[in-house]
């Protein structure tokens, strides 16, 4: 149907509904006169009448009346299915793929993002544990979940964490069947229970004194590619670990782990999400974004 047909079809739908040329030219925001010519030019076209007027109202024709309900209902429903889809794209909705930690998984983003699946039931959440450097572009994530020493220069970053130190912990059973380590290079000696990355390689562990930065490059008899799997293993003696503080905390506390080289202790500059481009935000990745900014 050409577009001036819909066109002369909605001006004859207000005409039809209103009972009144004036009201429905200001409903349609033309004029009063122009709307009477759509209306003349629609009925030529037909050959029928669709319109009865006087000087006092203006009523459908058993034709206009046909018309009206044959048409007028298609066009409540496109109407109708256009609000949907406005309605859809204002409303959060759609799947996040995050890529993160096990351990940023479960003490930042699952705490608070269980909320956002609570109010926004059209937001769903995928994540994905690994500890290499993904790159979220290319293996399709929206979000990126690293220490903000790890997010990419080209990458827009928002810290959800304070600044978190690690250290080198050990239970006590393994430290009285070994000699506790004085200093980084005592570490080569040690069973340690080292981290697998993504990328095949192992993490060397990065210690800091002062000024002082060392990559230490340890070995053990259990390599594991999560922080909670080093974290049991070191509990039951099977080696140091080497873990964030919040992580070791409770057990320090309790007398399960012990702090050695203490001088070597690291601070990390805190998690951060990180995704390519603010413009290229939706609604629901603004959500989730809102929703783990760091608010100290």
């Amino acid at each position: 149907m050409p577009r001036e047909n819909i066109n002369d079809l909605l001006a004859f739908i207000a005409v039809a509904r209103e009972r009144s040329f004036t009201r429905a030219a200001v409903k349609l925001g033309v004029s009063q006169s122009a709307i009477s010519h759509t209306i003349r030019g629609l009925e030529t076209r037909m050959g029928l009448k669709l319109l009865t007027r006087t000087t006092r109202s203006v009523a459908p024709t058993d034709a206009g009346d046909r018309l009206l309900a044959a048409v007028a209902p298609r066009f409540e429903e496109i109407e109708n299915e256009l609000l949907a889809l406005i309605e859809l794209r204002e409303k959060p909705a759609g799947t996040i793929r995050i890529t993160t930690t096990d351990f940023a998984a479960d003490t930042i983003l699952w705490p608070r993002l269980s909320k956002v699946l609570s109010d926004y039931p059209d937001i769903k959440i995928e994540m994905i544990v690994d500890y290499g450097l993904a790159d979220i572009v290319a293996d399709r994530f929206d979000i990126g979940v690293r220490w903000g020493n790890q997010v990419a220069k080209d990458m827009f970053a928002v810290r959800v964490a304070p600044d978190v130190r690690s250290m080198v912990v050990g239970a006590p059973a393994y430290l009285q069947r070994h000699e506790e380590p004085k200093t980084p290079q005592d570490l080569l000696r040690h069973n340690c229970i080292t981290l697998r990355l993504m990328n095949g390689g192992l993490y060397a562990w990065e210690l800091k004194k002062g000024k002082r930065e060392l990559q230490v490059r340890v070995d053990g008899q259990l390599t594991v590619n999560g922080v909670y799997q080093m974290i049991n293993a070191a509990l039951d003696g099977a080696g140091l670990a080497f873990i964030p503080e919040d992580l070791a905390q409770p057990y320090l506390d309790s007398g399960r782990l012990r702090w050695v080289l203490k001088d070597w202790t690291p601070t990390f500059p805190g998690l951060h999400i990180f995704y390519p481009s603010r413009k290229e935000s939706s609604r629901a990745l603004s959500v989730v974004v809102e929703a783990l900014r760091y608010r100290p």
